[in-house]
């Protein structure tokens, strides 16, 4: 696909491929919406030129699972009843899957903190946080 080299990535995703996961929130990175997984990390698509992508991989919550088969961590939000609005959704669960990805034995400390990145107005935060440490422990029990 063709796209002007500075473009953030978020328009690519979203204008060009149609992706409904990162979304368009603040465009200066302070919300999270537009988040997305890159080389394991959780990064902020709406400041990120689409040409310093190049072929790098790029996980969005549209690829992580299907509606018919969704990956444990959304299946855990689905079962603690942790969304509202899900518009802050794609931050929340790509930031807390890199986060566990990154380091399995996180605490909820190292949890919260990692989560403080991200802006949610709905208040689910305990029921998030409920469905991220429910992760973690799926993640501990399939690694031992």
């Amino acid at each position: 696909m063709e796209a002007d080299p500075d473009t953030p990535l978020l328009f690519v995703l979203t204008d060009n491929l149609g992706l409904q996961g990162p979304r368009f929130g603040c465009g200066i990175a302070q919300c999270g919406s537009c988040t997305v997984i890159r080389h394991g990390q959780a990064v902020r698509s709406c400041i990120l030129p689409v040409s310093s992508v190049g072929t790098d991989e790029i996980m969005t919550l549209d690829g992580l699972g299907a509606p018919e088969d969704p990956h444990p961590i959304q299946r855990a939000f689905i079962e603690e009843g942790a969304s509202q609005c899900g518009f802050c959704l794609s931050g929340v669960i790509l930031t807390a899957k890199a986060t566990l990805d990154g380091n399995p034995n996180a605490t909820d400390g190292e949890i919260r903190a990692a989560m403080d990145v991200i802006l949610c107005r709905c208040f689910a935060h305990t029921r998030m946080l409920r469905a991220i440490r429910k992760y973690a422990e799926q993640r501990k029990h399939e690694k031992s």
